[in-house]
């Protein structure tokens, strides 16, 4: 009994221990998890608020909006008589194959471009500018990703500015970026005198490596800090773009950028369902045949107005 006795004072009072023990773990618990949040090393913000040796540069067209910007304008200057049922035809093909092909071919960009520039030859610029803001209203305005645009605006709400960078003929360009809210944009200029087209461009599209030169060219003169900068693209033709700045996203990426993205770590944004739908396994089908029946709408009722 005297051991008994010695033993049970002992295991009390070792309980008790226990007890405060515990609730001090279970406080200093609490206190650490509310704490983490704090120690943790947080990603730093971004856009940075009041940089203002940083900016945007988003590619156009499948980045910003829906499709092509040139087929588009295609479609409302057809609609003004610019061009016959057979150019409608191609333009139509045309775009059918790049939503659903989802990149750029060269071949198909370089007959679009010619025959946009055939088409506008003799006619005004300023008439083309009009028209432009009509077609926004008409072909883009409801092809515009909402993702895409949030990012633009983040940059604009952190006091950056966001130019658009494409291919497309800079005065259409400079139509969307202002339409958007945007800064300006850089596009494929096309030569006119005494403010009429002529059919011919001032060098090269802007496309690729063009459009990389361009963003350096206009950094230079705006006294921006390329390492600061974002730049946004679906294109691998825009590598040398993407990699001009600090930090570069790949949005509604083809497969040669995701690849790219992925081994250079960059971050990746997809706001396409039909993206989504193959990633588990859904036939693609049904949206061929709805862009396929979509040109074959086209085409026939261009067909009906003749």
């Amino acid at each position: 009994m005297a051991a008994l006795g010695w033993l049970t004072p002992r295991r009390r009072s070792a309980t008790a221990r226990s007890v405060l023990a515990g609730e001090a773990s279970a406080e200093a618990a609490r206190k650490s998890s509310q704490e983490a949040p704090r120690a943790t090393p947080e990603e730093p913000q971004f856009p940075v608020i009041g940089d203002d040796r940083a900016a945007a540069f988003f590619d156009l067209d499948n980045t910003v909006m829906q499709g092509a910007a040139l087929f588009h304008f295609g479609r409302g200057l057809y609609k003004r008589k610019f061009f016959e049922t057979r150019d409608l035809a191609r333009f139509a093909w045309q775009q059918a194959w790049f939503r659903l092909a989802g990149v750029e071919d060269p071949e198909h960009m370089q007959d679009a471009r010619d025959s946009a520039l055939s088409i506008v030859k003799g006619h005004r610029v300023a008439e083309l500018e009009s028209i432009g803001e009509e077609i926004y209203d008409e072909y883009m305005a409801d092809r515009i990703w909402p993702g895409t645009r949030a990012l633009a605006q983040a940059h604009l709400d952190a006091g950056q500015k966001v130019w658009l960078v494409t291919a497309a003929p800079v005065e259409i360009a400079q139509v969307i970026a202002r339409r958007l809210g945007l800064t300006g944009a850089l596009g494929t200029v096309a030569e006119s005198v005494d403010g009429v087209y002529t059919g011919r461009l001032v060098g090269e599209p802007l496309h690729g490596p063009a459009k990389a030169e361009a963003v350096r060219a206009l950094a230079a003169g705006e006294g921006l800090d390329l390492s600061r900068c974002a730049a946004y693209s679906d294109s691998h033709n825009d590598i040398p773009m993407l990699s001009l700045v600090g930090h570069p996203y790949a949005i509604n990426p083809d497969a040669k950028l995701r690849r790219h993205a992925r081994e250079k770590d960059w971050r990746l944004r997809d706001y396409r369902t039909g993206r989504k739908a193959a990633k588990v396994g859904i036939p693609a089908a049904a949206g061929v045949g709805a862009v396929a029946g979509g040109t074959a709408a086209a085409i026939a009722l261009s067909r009906r107005r003749r």
